[in-house]
């Protein structure tokens, strides 16, 4: 059995396996054409909710690998800053305490690197910046529409 949207219960199958008569054949057009306005709304404001959980948790990503890539230029400022330490400490010791520095900046730099690199992949899972799934649901009811429409 189906419910429609008025409260009158209209069956779906002859108990045969055969499908009972259409639901909608007794209903008048004004009644159609709410029913059809009342579907296309619920449809359409579907559709939006869920376009805006996709492009929210794409905007997360994309969030996610800015701050990550900020993060990067952040840890390669401090590498900078420990590799310039290690040439003032050479020019000034010429022995052992600018190898620490210079260990200490390489590290920082390849640190660096690979916030870079995860940065970068958070963003490309983010883009592109549409509703993918949105997009593809609209196109298979319209699509169905169309199916119904050449009946």
């Amino acid at each position: 059995m189906t419910d429609l949207k008025d409260g009158r219960a209209a069956a779906t199958d002859l108990g045969d396996g055969r499908p009972a008569a259409n639901p909608y054949a007794s209903l008048s057009t004004a009644e159609l054409v709410r029913h059809l306005s009342e579907d296309v709304s619920r449809l359409v404001k579907d559709e939006i909710r869920l376009a805006a959980i996709e492009l929210t948790g794409k905007g997360r990503k994309a969030g996610l690998g800015a701050g990550l890539f900020g993060g990067a230029g952040v840890v390669a400022l401090y590498g900078g800053g420990a590799l310039v330490a290690a040439l003032i400490l050479l020019v000034a010791q010429a022995l052992a305490p600018w190898i620490a520095a210079l260990i200490v900046g390489v590290v920082l730099l390849i640190v660096a690197a690979v916030l870079a690199l995860v940065g970068k992949r958070q963003v490309a899972r983010a883009t592109p910046p549409l509703p993918q799934e949105a997009i593809r649901s609209i196109k298979a009811d319209v699509d169905a529409v169309k199916e119904s429409a050449h009946r």
